[in-house]
């Protein structure tokens, strides 16, 4: 099964999400000249602003990404309402409890404390408002960081964090340390 050139790019940019991918990381990943990539990015452009389309491909800043359609809001609006008012996901709470406790932090952080990838699991919460983007992180990359929202607060029941539990406190011992008593 052979994959066109367009297939690829396609790919890589929705892997990149939200962020974006540069024009200049696609022609490196690839091995191809920025020209030759953007023309091919010009002709995308043009192919996802067909009717029959739900998304977009756009470029801000040189960076390209994928957006939905103006006219797909609304139902996308109609499902978070829906999904609101339904319990949250094992995922979602320990995501939550992490950001909560931990803020602000970033998308990295917490998949290296849970252990699994959790960009639509943020995309989720962000759009059921219970998370919002505080700003970026000064480490390498900029990343995003993210904190709880008062609509996370009125979903708990919590007037601060302050009200928040307070985790035991783990403490590894060194073996060293545990030889000498």
């Amino acid at each position: 099964m052979d994959i066109t050139l367009k297939a690829i790019i396609e790919g890589i940019i929705f892997v990149f999400g939200e962020e974006g991918i540069s024009l200049m990381q696609l022609s490196e990943a690839l091995d191809l000249g920025e020209d030759y990539i953007r023309n091919i990015l010009d002709e995308m452009v043009k192919e996802y602003q067909s009717e029959d389309r739900g998304f977009e491909l756009i470029s801000v800043q040189d960076r390209y990404k994928f957006i939905s359609k103006a006219a797909v809001h609304d139902y996308v609006q109609r499902i978070i309402t829906l999904t609101k008012s339904r319990q949250l996901s094992q995922s979602a709470l320990e995501t939550l409890a992490i950001i909560a406790y931990k803020q602000p932090i970033t998308r990295m952080e917490i998949e290296e404390i849970r252990g699994v990838g959790c960009e639509m699991m943020l995309k989720k919460l962000q759009a059921q408002d219970l998370i919002r983007e505080a700003g970026r992180s000064e480490s390498a990359g900029r990343p995003i960081l993210y904190e709880i929202t008062e609509e996370f607060l009125d979903l708990f029941k919590l007037m601060s964090l302050n009200e928040l539990p307070n985790l035991p406190n783990y403490q590894e011992e060194s073996s060293e340390h545990q030889l000498f008593e």
